[in-house]
């Protein structure tokens, strides 16, 4: 027996130190979070002409009948608190400024909070107008609160490395930040506006990062800020596993539904949303693709197979990388062909968490290097005849012990 405990529990003290010890996948959070936020931002900017009816004061939804369903199911939005044009136009505002500056990943830990806040405000303001990609936000917005998400390409990365440095000197925006957020749930709970579980939710957080503030403060190396970190790295690697979960139960769930259906079952599927009129940006394309019926054939079936399989695959790398190009690929042309760009940016940012972490660092690398070029040329065009240095720090680097 002791042959064969011995490895067992050395694999198991292992694991332990690892998940307590790191939060893991810190390049998939990192790009789950830019490709969320970035989604969102994109889609906020494409309707601003039309905010008003998707959300606001002049849309089909009217504010009494939302207030009644928020009443029955208890869901969080901050334009219920008024139904005054004003606040719709903050709140609009609000979420478009806190999704750029969480995919930029500046004081990521805040940002993820109002990010999930300008989510929930507006998609539970008018839930009838959501479609799958929008659901996916949804659920990931929340998943990004409890993550570790700005380790590595963000500025609080480069912040973290310039402290190390000693080039940054005593942090003031953060406690700034921190009080201001704190005046503002005072008032809101003082008002009425935020009370039951989402009042202590949100005090919560507040509190949480108050007390993260003073230990680094007090003794950013001692016990109870070490024991911090190995709750936050819980958490996190908790949450990056809810995140890949729920997009196998994605997957899962629109592959064995499929499955059930007669249209794919024949293997016509896939013609009929191409001949729609809703979903048909580009007939000519459309026809074109559904000129060989075997084509038909071969991306419905593929389609149903790839969806069903990718979570029985995830634990072998090689098939899973196969079938997640696959999946991505799949998003890209329902973007271009069906007219769905949000909905694919969403599911290829769900899609991204399992991506490797070499092809990540490659990706980054790249970026950064091209980044270096155009800093060069920009300083070359500024200062005639001088010759920048070689090399640009890049704005993601982030060693192991960097906390974000």
């Amino acid at each position: 027996m002791s042959r064969v405990e011995v490895p067992v529990t050395g694999r198991l003290a292992t694991g332990v130190q690892r998940v307590t010890a790191s939060a893991l996948g810190p390049y998939q959070s990192a790009v789950i979070r830019i490709g969320f936020s970035a989604t969102w931002l994109l889609f906020l900017l494409r309707e601003y002409p039309h905010r008003q009816e998707l959300y606001g004061p002049d849309g089909p939804w009217s504010w009494g009948m939302a207030q009644q369903l928020i009443a029955d199911n208890d869901a969080f939005t901050a334009l219920m608190w008024s139904d005054g044009r004003v606040w719709f136009e903050f709140v609009y505002a609000a979420a478009v400024l806190a999704s750029l500056l969480l995919m930029l990943g500046w004081r990521t830990r805040t940002m993820s909070v109002f990010f999930m806040i300008g989510v929930l405000s507006l998609q539970n303001r008018s839930v009838f107008l959501g479609d799958g990609g929008d659901n996916v936000i949804h659920l990931m917005s929340i998943y990004l609160v409890l993550t570790r998400c700005g380790q590595v390409w963000s500025l609080d990365a480069r912040r973290a490395a310039r402290a190390r440095e000693g080039l940054f000197t005593e942090d003031r925006a953060g406690p700034v930040l921190w009080w201001v957020v704190g005046l503002a749930l005072s008032v809101t709970t003082f008002m009425g506006d935020l009370s039951g579980g989402w009042a202590a939710f949100f005090w919560g957080l507040w509190g949480v990062q108050g007390v993260w503030w003073y230990l680094n403060r007090r003794d950013p190396f001692g016990q109870p800020r070490l024991l911090g970190d190995v709750v936050a790295n819980l958490v996190h690697n908790a949450a990056l596993l809810m995140i890949m979960v729920e997009a196998c139960l994605i997957y899962a769930t629109a592959g064995w539904y499929k499955i059930q259906g007669s249209r794919w079952q024949d293997g016509t599927a896939v013609y009929y949303p191409l001949h729609l009129d809703y979903f048909s940006p580009w007939p000519a394309l459309g026809d074109l693709l559904t000129a060989y019926g075997p084509i038909v054939l071969l991306v419905t079936y593929g389609t149903v197979v790839v969806q069903v399989a990718f979570p029985f695959t995830v634990f072998n790398r090689r098939v899973k990388n196969v079938l997640l190009a696959l999946m991505m690929v799949e998003h890209s042309v329902i973007a271009v062909v069906l007219g769905l760009p949000f909905f694919s940016l969403a599911m290829i940012a769900a899609d991204a968490v399992f991506l490797p972490t070499s092809f990540l660092k490659r990706i980054g690398g790249r970026a950064a290097r091209a980044r270096g070029r155009v800093l060069a040329r920009t300083r070359r065009a500024a200062v005639p005849g001088q010759r920048p240095a070689d090399g640009v720090e890049p704005l993601a680097a982030q060693p192991p012990t960097a906390r974000t």
